[in-house]
């Protein structure tokens, strides 16, 4: 029976380690399915639809080859086929009967060929023809269309989508390109060559796949213990039939043999004998069997990972790769009717790099031309005044550097069209010199980048209100509201007046002036100092206007709003007994103007940041930020 036993153990183990193996071999499922496609018509981008990212379950990673430069981009689909416009471009979708990738036309371009009846005299039928006007051939089409795009693409700078904030993902290189990403539903990828080139013909996605064998482990390990139990049942069968053929000492007695001589052992017995006997030998043998079977087991549990086991408790979640995307995908909003925020949290961390990054070799280049890639409106006049002087005046101050990182107040405009509107706060605790940078940047249109309108240093009290997330985004508060303290659109008029007038203004009212530096910098009591250290042979004259800067208002939790505004002041200095004047540092600098018997005009342009209140509450308007430079200067005409 124990026979029957260690040979029923052994052929048991031997199929649970068979079987074990096979799983991990002969019987392995792939480890991820991949789906390709080719496009055909040549068009200079290729938009790889949501449907056939998400085709499978799982991170997507897609390669895409071509002949020369290729680009992958990712965004909403709805910016997508912004930025796109009118070009021609091919569509990769998820045919779910074919279980294939293919390309077709949006549903936007496809035309529905009428019947024959339908069709006006004299117009042509796609795939026919009439007497009256015969189609061109198919060749002839292709052709005319890839020459209109080319010449589209080569005449239009921004035609390669190469580089637009309008991403926020964007993989680049040479012949081909692959990115693994993580993408939700409502997300597309846009491929391109360089804008004028067809778009990279071969597409390819691959979903990962699970593939864990979690019993193939335990069939191994179960196997190798059963071989084991075989092993000890066998050598104990052996054992106990050994003993059942001894000589059985309860024998009856009978009459007792005589006594012959002990005969000599002969030699050679011995030396056979010689390890220590036959008994000790047999016994040895088994331990010296068993050590390989352990060692092999144990060889084989070092090799197992976590996809032979079984895992008892909640499923881990799968962490997103290296380039996924996870991190730069806002989270979705419940209410269909709220719209998106214009940009995401890492979008917007790369566009200020690039702007910082920018800004800081333009300063000290002086670069006009390079500045004015990235800003414009207030910002831009007061850097290319700056860069003006300081042509002139290399002791000048430069303009407040940008800092790169880190943002730490996003407020992103809930928008789904242009122009756009983001603010963003970028403050470098690492670097002291570094004033709190507050930005504010429009987008016109879906090709254009975001440009800097107001670059304003915070001050040293201010402290930014409650905005809503940058993943819900802040609607634009409409310049004539009248539920806030005082509308967008008056409240530079308001602060020029009280800059000018003090306490006489009927606005002071409103503001927190109290600690206000900007009133301390360029108020009443400095504007009558500079009056007064004027000599007698000369006057100046002061007045402020709103300047040409848009006013730009984002709501607030609490109903309040962040207005940027923009206000000119002006000084104009004259002789008064028919002598001259001469302008000094920057203004001469800018004006060029060494003397002048008709006076001379500067000009002082203010990027103001408020924060202003609901109507009806106690609260004031305050100033959260402000910066001023010369913007102009010349002789009086």
């Amino acid at each position: 029976m124990r026979f029957v036993l260690a040979i029923a153990a052994f052929f048991v183990a031997a199929v649970m380690i068979a079987f074990g193996i096979a799983q991990r071999t002969v019987l392995l499922e792939p480890s991820s399915i991949e789906l390709a496609v080719t496009t055909q018509d040549g068009d200079p981008y290729s938009v790889i639809d949501a449907s056939a990212l998400l085709a499978h379950p799982g991170a997507q990673t897609v390669k895409v080859s071509g002949s020369g430069p290729v680009m992958m981009a990712l965004g909403r689909e709805a910016d997508v086929t912004a930025w796109i416009g009118d070009e021609p471009f091919e569509t990769v979708r998820f045919d779910k009967k074919s279980n294939e990738l293919t390309t077709k036309p949006p549903a936007s371009t496809e035309t529905p060929t009428p019947t024959p009846t339908s069709t006006p005299t004299g117009t042509p039928t796609p795939g026919a023809t009439t007497p009256a006007t015969p189609a061109p051939p198919a060749a002839a089409d292709e052709a005319a269309a890839d020459a209109t795009a080319d010449d589209a693409a080569a005449a239009d700078p921004t035609a390669n989508p190469a580089g637009s904030d309008l991403w926020l993902e964007e993989y680049s290189g040479t012949g081909s390109v692959s990115a693994t990403l993580s993408i939700p539903e409502g997300y597309s990828l846009l491929v391109a060559g360089d804008g004028a080139e067809p778009a990279p013909s071969k597409i390819t996605i691959t979903w990962p796949l699970d593939n864990s064998t979690p019993w193939a482990g335990p069939l191994i390990v179960g196997g190798l213990v059963l071989l084991l139990v075989g092993l000890v049942s066998y050598l104990l069968a052996l054992l106990h039939l050994r003993r059942s053929r001894r000589p059985r000492r309860n024998m009856p007695k009978g009459p007792r043999m005589p006594k012959l001589p002990r005969a000599p052992k002969p030699k050679t017995i011995k030396e056979v004998t010689g390890n220590g006997g036959g008994r000790r030998a047999i016994g040895r043998a088994p331990r010296i069997a068993v050590l390989p079977v352990v060692l092999i087991g144990g060889l084989t549990l070092s090799g197992c990972s976590s996809d032979y086991w079984p895992t008892f408790g909640p499923e881990p979640t799968t962490s997103a790769s290296a380039t996924s995307t996870a991190d730069s995908t806002p989270a979705p909003v419940a209410d269909e009717d709220i719209k998106p925020p214009a940009v995401t949290v890492p979008q917007l961390e790369r566009i200020v790099r690039k702007i910082a990054v920018l800004a800081g070799d333009a300063d000290k280049a002086l670069d006009v031309d390079a500045i004015k890639t990235r800003f414009t409106g207030p910002a831009l006049l007061l850097r290319e005044a700056n860069y003006k002087v300081r042509a002139t005046l290399p002791d000048y101050a430069a303009p407040d550097a940008i800092p790169a990182a880190p943002v730490v107040v996003t407020a992103p405009q809930q928008t789904d069209s242009w122009p756009r509107v983001v603010m963003t706060v970028i403050q470098n605790q690492d670097d002291p010199t570094t004033k709190p940078t507050a930005l504010v940047m429009t987008q016109e249109s879906p090709r254009d980048n975001y440009l800097v309108r107001y670059a304003v240093s915070l001050t040293a009290d201010a402290t930014v209100p409650g905005l809503a997330p940058a993943v819900i985004g802040s609607p634009i508060v409409a310049p004539d509201s009248e539920f806030l303290l005082l509308p967008p659109d008056q409240v530079s008029t308001a602060y020029a007046d009280i800059l000018l007038q003090g306490d006489k203004s009927q606005y002071y009212p409103l503001f927190d002036t109290e600690n206000d530096p900007l009133i301390a910098q360029v108020g009443v009591a400095t504007k009558e100092e500079r009056r007064a250290a004027l000599p007698a042979t000369a006057a100046i004259d002061f007045t402020n206007s709103v300047g040409e800067g848009l006013t730009i208002a984002l709501a607030t939790n609490d109903s309040g709003a962040v207005v940027t505004a923009n206000i000119n002041e002006t000084e104009t200095v004259k002789p008064t007994d028919g002598g001259t004047v001469s302008p000094q540092n920057a203004a001469k600098a800018y004006s060029g103007v060494e003397n002048s018997a008709k006076g001379v005009t500067q000009t002082y342009g203010d990027q103001i940041l408020f924060y202003v209140p609901p109507a009806g509450s106690s609260e004031k308007i305050k100033l959260l930020g402000f910066s001023q430079g010369l913007i102009s200067a010349s002789e009086v005409p």
